[in-house]
C-alpha cells in the first residue's frame, strides 16, 4: 500500500468524525452571528482611535461582544496583550494579592508560565512568588484525570483561585473537555465557594459547543493569534468572566483607576471584528485537519493523541517519534510545506520561557500563530511533535502527507 492508498482510507474512515465537526462549527457560527446582531455592530465600530483611547465604542462594542460571545458578565479583549501568557499573566496579577495562594489542580502548568509564577529562575523579576504569592499544583492521575483526593487536601484557607489548563500543551496528557471541566468546577466549588476558579482557555475556544464560563468557571484568558482571531489578527488576547474581576483584570493591563477606559485600538479593530466571526469556521478547519492527521499517521505507525475518534475540546494533535532526530526531521518537512518560508530549515534552539531546546515549524502569515499550521516541541523524551492549527484542510493534508512522504524517502521511517 502506498501513501495515495493511506490518504484514501484515511479519508474513507474519518467521515462520520468530520460530519461531529461541521455541526459543531454551525451551532458555533450562529452563536457569534446572533452576538454580532444583538449588539448591532456596523461598519463604525472598526474606525481606529489613538493616543489615550478614550470613548473608544469600537473597543467597547467589541468587548461586550466577547462578553456575549462567552457568556461573560465583561471583557478585556486588547491589542496591549500580546500573548496567551501575557493574557493569562494579567489575569492572575490582576486577581491575585500578597498572601493569597495560587493552586493549579491541573498538574504544573506551561512551561512559558514557570518565571510568571516564580517556580524557575532569578528573584526580583516581578513573578507571583516576588509579590508574595504562594504556589503549589496538584498533579493528575496516572491516568490524567483530576486528583481529587489530593485537591480536597490542597485547598486551604489562603487558597485564592484555582487554576485549570484545558489543553494539555506540551505535556502528554488528555486535554480536559467541557464536561469534565464542569464536574471539577463543582467539587471544588463544595470545598470553598467563594475561590475563584480561572481556565486557561487556549487552543480551546469554538472546539465544542460550550465555553468554560458557561460551566461555572469565574475567569478565562486566551490568545487572539489562536481561535478567536480567525487566522487574521495580528496581535491581541482576551480575559473574559464576572465584572468584578475583569475591572481588577483591567487596573493591572492599564493602571489603578484607569482600567478599560483607556487604551488606543489603533487599526485593530476590523480585523478583530472579522477574525472572532470567522473563528468557528477556520477552528473547524484545523479539526478536520488534526484528525486526518491522527489517523494518517496512526497507520503509517506513529502514536497519536489524541486518537482520530476521541471527543476533542482543543486544536493539538500530538505525534511521538522514536528519536529526536525523526521528531525534528519531521518538523523540518512541515515547515518546508508551509506558505511562508518554505525555504527555511529551522533547528532545536533555545526560547524563552522553556528549559529545553524547541523545534518549532511555524510558516505562518502571523509570527507565532496557532491557528496556522505549526509542529513544534522540546526536545525530550518520548520526543513529541505538538501538531496544530491549518487555515484550511486541504493545506493540513497536504503538509502531514509530504512530511511523512520525505521521512520514508530518506529511510527514516519505513512504509510496511
Amino acid at each position: 500500500m502506498d501513501l495515495k492508498e493511506i490518504k484514501l482510507n484515511t479519508e474513507q474512515q474519518i467521515v462520520a468524525q468530520h460530519a461531529k465537526v461541521n455541526k459543531i462549527v454551525e451551532s458555533n457560527q450562529e452563536k457569534v452571528l446572533h452576538a454580532f446582531q444583538k449588539l448591532r455592530v456596523s461598519d463604525s465600530h472598526f474606525n481606529p482611535t489613538t493616543g489615550y483611547g478614550y470613548d473608544d465604542f469600537g473597543r467597547d462594542t467589541l468587548e461586550a461582544l466577547y462578553a456575549e460571545i462567552f457568556d461573560a458578565e465583561d471583557a478585556l479583549v486588547r491589542p496591549q496583550l500580546i500573548s496567551g501568557t501575557h493574557a493569562i499573566t494579567t489575569a492572575l496579577f490582576g486577581v491575585l494579592r500578597p498572601g493569597d495562594e495560587l493552586l493549579y489542580i491541573s498538574g504544573e502548568p506551561y512551561d512559558t508560565l514557570e518565571e510568571v509564577i516564580g517556580t524557575s529562575g532569578t528573584k526580583d523579576k516581578g513573578s507571583l512568588k516576588d509579590f508574595g504569592v504562594t504556589y503549589q499544583s496538584v498533579p493528575l492521575t496516572a491516568e490524567g484525570s483530576f486528583d481529587e483526593a489530593k485537591i480536597s487536601e490542597s485547598v486551604k484557607s489562603e487558597t485564592k483561585v484555582v487554576a485549570i489548563q484545558r489543553s494539555k500543551g506540551y505535556d502528554d496528557r488528555p486535554s480536559f473537555n467541557i464536561e469534565r471541566i464542569a464536574s471539577i468546577i463543582k467539587y471544588v466549588r463544595s470545598l470553598k465557594k467563594d475561590v475563584i476558579v480561572f481556565v486557561d482557555n487556549c487552543y480551546g475556544e469554538f472546539v465544542e459547543t460550550k465555553e468554560p464560563l458557561e460551566v461555572g468557571a469565574d475567569l478565562i484568558a486566551g490568545s487572539l493569534i489562536k481561535n478567536p482571531g480567525g487566522g487574521i489578527t495580528r496581535i491581541g488576547g482576551y480575559i473574559a468572566g464576572r465584572e468584578s474581576l475583569i475591572e481588577q483584570c483591567s487596573y493591572r493591563l492599564t493602571a489603578p483607576g484607569l482600567g478599560k477606559e483607556t487604551g488606543a485600538s489603533l487599526n485593530s479593530l476590523q480585523e478583530m471584528y472579522q477574525g472572532i466571526f470567522l473563528a468557528p469556521h477556520i477552528v473547524g478547519e484545523a479539526l478536520k485537519g488534526a484528525i486526518f492527521s491522527a489517523r494518517f499517521l496512526d497507520l503509517l505507525g506513529f502514536h497519536t493523541s489524541p486518537p482520530f475518534d476521541a471527543e476533542r475540546t482543543d486544536l493539538i494533535q500530538s505525534v511521538n517519534f522514536e528519536t529526536a532526530e525523526q521528531m525534528i526531521r519531521f518538523c523540518q518537512t512541515i515547515q518546508q510545506a508551509s506558505p511562508i518560508n518554505s525555504h527555511v530549515k529551522p533547528q532545536p534552539s533555545a526560547m524563552p520561557g522553556y528549559e529545553d531546546e524547541v523545534i518549532m515549524a511555524a510558516g505562518t502569515f502571523i509570527q507565532g500563530a496557532s491557528l496556522e499550521l505549526t509542529a513544534d516541541g522540546p526536545i525530550r523524551p518520548p520526543y513529541t511533535a505538538f501538531v496544530q492549527g491549518g487555515l484550511t484542510y486541504a493545506h493540513v493534508k497536504i503538509a502531514v502527507v509530504n512530511a511523512a512522504g520525505q521521512l520514508i524517502e530518506e529511510g527514516m521511517v519505513k512504509l510496511d
